[in-house]
């Protein structure tokens, strides 16, 4: 029998485990994996705790989160007028200090930015909110949608209602539903105001996210009376309030002045005023926005603190330092209470005179 030395097997044994820990490492390159499909992260190598999520929450993969508006291509054979680079609108400014856009009627053509979006398909989620006496501007909202409110694209209005028996049935054009979604009652209108956010987070995470692109949060007091087109359509669009829009200091705007609050803005900041009637943006950066609003008002609750204005202070916080893509001027929401200035060209939408103490729950108090 052939025998060996101590050192010689033990110089044996080291190379044998040295062989299994090589193949184990192949094998578990070949085969072990943690990655993901979903689009990278930006939080920092330092939070350790969002990466380890990031990893083991599979679900993720699932969220629709890669629609974005793709190459501005447009067909050969259509016709429309020349654009100049020395005229346009002089009255109104017609782009921001972080250069996006503030759309206007007369900066665009409608011909020309509708042909080139509508190839791109996007799936539009219209949420809305009908709660209570609210519910009979449902129709006038819808009908007037079908007419003016992105015609040739795909829409789903997502109706939240506490009362389905009074959802109406409209003739809806091609390509174009409803889907009707239960919310519970309220006591005071501010309770709506505030479950929005609630509700469309739930809804958005559950199912919204898998059946749109683009995703615009409405009221439903208001009515279409003109184009609401694909010049609407950003990543982020925010609307200026007609209140405020004009010659306002934005030390006089109605931002949350209260410390205390999450949504507090201090004297000496802020771009514009932007309402929370109408507001729109890519599916994923409308969760992120409303899901924002929704946990800073529950973080107000917390200390027994309401924000002046609900969900348009903490908005308006938001897209102080997340600046919106697109900024659409007043057109996009005025109202029937107010005489429409030389400005305003075309009223696109517009919010209904109502008696707020017979519609609201609390009386409007």
């Amino acid at each position: 029998m052939l025998r060996t030395s101590p050192k010689i097997n033990i110089f044996i044994s080291c190379a044998i485990l040295l062989v299994i820990f090589f193949f184990l490492y192949v094998y578990s390159k070949n085969y072990i994996t943690f990655s993901s499909f979903c689009k990278p992260h930006t939080a920092s190598v330092q939070d350790e705790k969002l990466i380890v999520e990031k990893i083991i929450k599979i679900n993720e993969c699932s969220r629709k989160d890669n629609w974005y508006i793709g190459d501005l291509t447009m067909a050969p054979g259509l016709s429309y007028a020349q654009p100049s680079t020395l005229k346009g609108r002089t009255d109104v400014n017609s782009v921001t200090n972080w250069n996006a856009p503030l759309v206007w009627e007369g900066t665009f053509d409608p011909a020309v930015i509708d042909e080139i979006y509508i190839k791109m398909d996007p799936r539009v989620a219209v949420v809305v909110f009908a709660v209570g006496k609210y519910t009979r501007f449902l129709p006038g909202f819808i009908e007037s949608g079908e007419k003016y409110f992105l015609v040739g694209f795909r829409v789903t209005y997502y109706i939240f209602t506490d009362n389905k028996e009074e959802v109406p049935k409209v003739q809806l054009g091609k390509g174009r539903a409803i889907s009707v979604l239960d919310v519970p009652s309220a006591k005071r209108w501010q309770e709506v105001v505030l479950g929005r956010m609630k509700w469309a987070t739930i809804a958005i995470d559950k199912q919204i996210r898998n059946e749109a692109d683009y995703l615009f949060m409405m009221d439903i007091d208001s009515v279409f009376h003109n184009r609401f087109g694909a010049e609407s359509l950003s990543r982020l669009s925010a609307v200026l309030h007609r209140g405020y829009y004009k010659s306002t200091h934005r030390d006089k705007f109605p931002y949350e002045r209260r410390q205390e609050s999450t949504a507090y803005i201090p004297a000496g900041a802020g771009d514009y005023y932007y309402t929370a009637a109408v507001w729109g943006g890519y599916l994923e950066d409308m969760f992120n926005l409303v899901k924002y609003c929704y946990e800073q008002s529950e973080a107000d609750a917390k200390k027994n603190i309401e924000a002046v204005w609900q969900e348009e202070s903490h908005l308006n916080k938001y897209l102080l330092y997340n600046k919106p893509a697109k900024v659409l001027s007043p057109e996009y929401l005025w109202s029937d209470y107010d005489t429409v200035p030389s400005d305003i060209r075309v009223v696109r939408i517009s919010q209904l005179v109502k008696n707020y103490k017979e519609v609201r729950p609390n009386g409007g108090q």
